[in-house]
């Protein structure tokens, strides 16, 4: 998922084999012994779709790219923005004009020296390549390199989420201009982060190693391997035979067990993430407003979460978790067979088929597919799921090639990040073709409202009407569940689920 997304993507994202890696083929990017200390193991769910962070919209890319990227800002454990590139920065009185001042001394993996140019050419790669994260730079009319040290960036109005815009998550990378003109940044990305890429074998392993010169301090471990292992049950069972030090693909089904266990470490957060279901509204009859709103009537919702979370995630019906400042209360819908079969009379539906866009990748969708299956078959529709891999399942989206597919949102920390890309009529993400001139006009005002109460009113009427008109059907707020052996120090899970190891350490 995209870190955004992330898995949720918005983008057609490129397939490794365009980079010349094919599966089994290992890209030995020079000396892969550790500096210092000693090397984590790391099971996330299933491998990188590719690793340009600027193109990516692949979670399991994320996983590994935070360690390897650097922002100009970053969000801190509550997710307030932090200096990272930049060690400073100001705004003029009339909230048009950003002054950022960078760090010195700071180099890129390779050793080149990381200057304000680079910042330039990594925005102005988003915006002039139209890349998946382009509109985070709708309100931006200039971006300035006045001197190595120093980048202004000119709003044309006011843009109270510019910093989240720009740090949010990787995506937002500052990448090097060499790296990416070569083509090598899918494979063998340089970035200033934490840790740089030693070794990328595809369909097994890649391996990062310390970076001994990183601007923040030498990581304690010496590298990090990240394997791929999609089945939770064999996750586990490598965690708990000491194969693997760490992984997040754990069974909610187990947590409660999880949690007396003491030869492991269990961390469970509640996210700012949100899983949802989107009907094709580039197709009939999902066009009709009464046919959205009869499938969200429909399914049971309280089934789905318990399949899938084993009681470790919240319902919602909106995108917004409760502990947030942004959260709205809503309701309205129900498992109501009898109101969703009156709605599918007014609009003259008597049945159909559905292509349910699901993905091995993320195992919850396939689980809540069978269960939606059979509860739309009282309603004479009958589901037929479709489970392609992750990279597949992102080209089926952005094609509209489906009539309702799951995914989830991650790392949420502005609602500009998701409600303004995903139910905008311009929206990058929209993939559902969504279009409603008045959330249009409360998602343009919220964008520039700079008073926090007053943009809260503005995305909590724009929330209740991309509900009410099931642009989205959400279903629920998942908790953020990790797992790692007592020997690794050092490591808290995030709500936004980014994956940090720069102050992690392994003890013997």
């Amino acid at each position: 998922m995209n870190k955004r997304i992330i898995p949720v993507a918005g983008v057609l994202v490129a397939a490794l084999a365009v980079a010349g890696c094919s599966a089994g083929d290992s890209v030995d990017l020079g000396d892969s012994s550790s500096p210092s200390g000693q090397t984590l193991i790391a099971a996330i769910g299933g491998e990188p779709d590719q690793l340009d962070p600027q193109k990516t919209s692949s979670y399991f890319s994320f996983e590994v790219l935070e360690n390897v990227f650097d922002t100009l800002v970053e969000p801190d454990e509550n997710l307030e923005m932090q200096p990272a590139l930049a060690e400073s920065w100001e705004v003029s009185d009339d909230q048009l004009t950003w002054t950022f001042a960078l760090r010195d001394g700071v180099t890129f993996h390779d050793g080149s020296e990381f200057t304000s140019e680079d910042v330039v050419y990594s925005y102005r790669r988003i915006i002039d390549d139209e890349l998946s994260n382009a509109w985070k730079f709708s309100a931006i009319t200039d971006i300035a390199a006045p001197d190595d040290s120093t980048v202004v960036i000119t709003v044309a109005q006011p843009t109270p989420n510019l910093l989240s815009n720009l740090g949010g998550f990787k995506g937002m990378a500052i990448v090097e201009k060499a790296n990416v003109e070569s083509g090598d940044i899918t494979t063998a990305p340089v970035g200033t982060g934490p840790f740089s890429l030693a070794e990328y074998s595809s369909g097994d392993h890649i391996t990062l190693k310390a970076n001994p010169d990183y601007w923040g301090g030498a990581p304690a471990l010496g590298g990090v391997e990240y394997r791929f292992i999609s089945e939770p049950a064999t996750a586990l069972a490598a965690l708990k035979a000491g194969d693997i030090d760490w992984t997040d693909v754990v069974p909610t089904q187990q947590v409660e067990s999880l949690q007396a266990d003491e030869a492991l470490t269990l961390g469970v957060t509640p996210s700012s993430d949100y899983w949802y279901l989107a009907l094709n509204q580039a197709r009939e009859p999902w066009n009709d407003v009464r046919v959205r709103q009869a499938i969200a009537y429909a399914i049971d919702r309280d089934a789905i979460l318990k399949a899938v979370s084993y009681g470790t995630a919240a319902e919602n019906q909106l995108a917004i978790p409760e502990q947030s400042f942004w959260f709205t209360k809503y309701d309205t819908y129900s498992t109501d067979l009898d109101k969703a079969k009156s709605l599918l009379a007014d609009a003259g539906v008597t049945g159909g088929t559905i292509d349910f866009l699901a993905t091995s990748d993320y195992p919850e969708t396939v689980t809540a597919a069978q269960i939606i299956a059979a509860n739309l078959e009282p309603l004479g529709i009958t589901v037929n799921i479709r489970q392609p891999d992750f990279s597949t399942w992102l080209d089926e989206q952005n094609s509209g090639n489906f009539d309702l597919l799951m995914m989830g949102w991650l790392g949420n920390i502005d609602p500009d990040d998701f409600y303004y890309s995903q139910h905008h009529t311009d929206g990058a993400s929209n993939a559902q073709k969504f279009s409603n001139a008045e959330v249009d006009r409360l998602l343009d005002a919220a964008r520039i409202e700079t008073d926090q109460d007053a943009r809260k009113e503005l995305y909590a009427d724009a929330a209740t009407l991309i509900a009410d008109e099931a642009s989205y059907i959400y279903l629920y707020n998942p908790s953020v569940i990790q797992a790692w052996n007592p020997s690794v120090t050092g490591y808290e899970t995030r709500a936004d689920r980014a994956i940090r190891f720069r102050d992690t350490s392994l003890s013997d």
